[in-house]
Order: C-alpha cells, then sequence, then structure tokens
C-alpha cells in the first residue's frame, strides 16, 4: 500500500538525530515519496540538499506566512532565482510553504497578501503547484485564488474549513490535505466534511514534525505515521485504508506530475 507524504518538515532539527532512520522506516512502511516545504529563505539549501541526497525526499520552497516579518522583498527575487535555477529538476515539486494565517499574533493582513500573490504569480510563472497554509482566511484565500487561477491548482494543507469553503477549493483545482488534526475526537466538523469529499479531492500529509494523530499526544510527528493517519482518517469517512490511500497516492501524482508507480 503505497503512500505520499504531502507536507513535511523534515529538514527541522528535530529530526537531526534520526533522520535517516525516519527515512528507513518510512521507506519499510511504504511511504515512498516525501514533500518537504521550505519555509524562509535560509532553509531552503537546507531543503534542497535534503531533497537532492535522498531518493525519497521532494523540495517545495516558498515564504511562510507565519514568518512574515522576517520576509524581505529580495526573499522573492531569490524565491525567483532559485526556482529558474532548478527549472525542470525533478526534485522541485512545487511552491509552498505559503499562504495566509490571520491567527498569530498581530498579523499583517497587508504584507501577507503581498507575499502570497508574489509567490503565486511566481507558481503561475514557472508552472508549479502551490501548497497553501491557510488559518482563518479562507474567504480571503478562495478570493485571491478566483484572480489567480493557477494552471497546476495545487494543495490547502491541514485543511479544517467548511463544507462549502472545500468545495470552493476544489472547484478552483486544488486538492485538500488532511493529516493527523483530522483524527482526534474534537475535530468534529472536520470529520462531518471528510464524510462528504470526493476522494478526487484528499490528499494525505503529517506535517511532522507538527500536528501528530490521536493517541500521540505530546509525541513528534513523523512521515512514518501516514499510515496510521491513513487507517483512522478511512475509518471515520467509511471507506477502506487501501481505497484511502490509493485515492491519496493517485491524487498525489497527478498533482505534482509524477507517473504511477514509478518510484
Amino acid at each position: 500500500m503505497p503512500l505520499i507524504d504531502t507536507h513535511t518538515h523534515l529538514d527541522f532539527e528535530d529530526f537531526d538525530a534520526d533522520r535517516q532512520a525516519v527515512l528507513a522506516r518510512c521507506a519499510a512502511l511504504g511511504v515512498e515519496r516525501i514533500v518537504v516545504l521550505g519555509v524562509h529563505a535560509q532553509n531552503w539549501q537546507r531543503v534542497w540538499q535534503l531533497a537532492s541526497e535522498q531518493p525519497a525526499v521532494y523540495a517545495a520552497l516558498g515564504l511562510h506566512p507565519v514568518y512574515q516579518h522576517q520576509h524581505r522583498d529580495e526573499h522573492l527575487t531569490a524565491l525567483g532565482e532559485w526556482l529558474q535555477r532548478l527549472r525542470g529538476e525533478a526534485k522541485l515539486c512545487a511552491i509552498g510553504e505559503i499562504g495566509l494565517d490571520y491567527y498569530i499574533d498581530a498579523p499583517d493582513h497587508e504584507r501577507q497578501q503581498y507575499l502570497l500573490e508574489r509567490q503565486l504569480q511566481l507558481a503561475s510563472d514557472f508552472e508549479l503547484p502551490a501548497l497553501l497554509h491557510v488559518r482563518r482566511a479562507h474567504a480571503a484565500m478562495i478570493a485571491t485564488l478566483k484572480r489567480h487561477r493557477l494552471h497546476r491548482g495545487g494543495i490547502v494543507h491541514a485543511f479544517s474549513g467548511s463544507w462549502e469553503e472545500a468545495r470552493e477549493y476544489l472547484k478552483l483545482g486544488f486538492k485538500l490535505g488532511l493529516g493527523g488534526a483530522g483524527t482526534w475526537p474534537q475535530a468534529r466538523r472536520m470529520q462531518r466534511v471528510l464524510e462528504q469529499l470526493p476522494r478526487h479531492g484528499i490528499v494525505l500529509e503529517t506535517d511532522a514534525p507538527d500536528m501528530p494523530p490521536a493517541g500521540h499526544v505530546g509525541e513528534r510527528n513523523s512521515p512514518e505515521l501516514l499510515p496510521e493517519i491513513c487507517q483512522r482518517l478511512a475509518e471515520l469517512k467509511g471507506i477502506s485504508t487501501a481505497e484511502l490511500a490509493a485515492a491519496s497516492y493517485r491524487n498525489s501524482c497527478e498533482l505534482f506530475g509524477w507517473p504511477l508507480g514509478d518510484t
């Protein structure tokens, strides 16, 4: 049962002590590909090096809204230069993690919007999917995506919005990233949405080292927990684990332009 983890931060120091062992366990568990996302200019090199050295790892580069005050206009220029230099590289699969976060303390809406739109334009220019972070900002994000129609769409990471919002993203060609957060008993709204989601709109993720599944409170999340997350989400949706795994795998390959079964 092959799986793809569409959203991780495997480059973070949380994995420095055992990263190679984690990757080995993932391979044994059937987690064939792992997408690692950049969050600021300072970690792009680390992300790209990890993708270059590890067969299972793929890279996305972007400027995360949580770090809004660290980002400078020259970082947007540098991102464009990175994308130009890596154009056509098989290990570069998307732009991300980018987006809007109105949950953080004192969010600068204008600055976040500017950074988002500049990066969506890069996604369009380089014909890459966009991996989106959205917290308490779905209306603004949906309105933005309607103005920036991305040919290759992308993923709304850790989706926890309403069914109406889910439908809007699906209409815009985006997949919804589902992970450990949806397995907790208190995630009732997400579980109701999951029941209605068409299989073609779902991709699986961990967001490791954050957002572990139910039963792992206080633990480091890891891509090796993706099979457990898949099993629990499948139970909540009322389908078999194999059916959800196959749907997510197919959707991920379609999104990133990977041939099915090509590892």
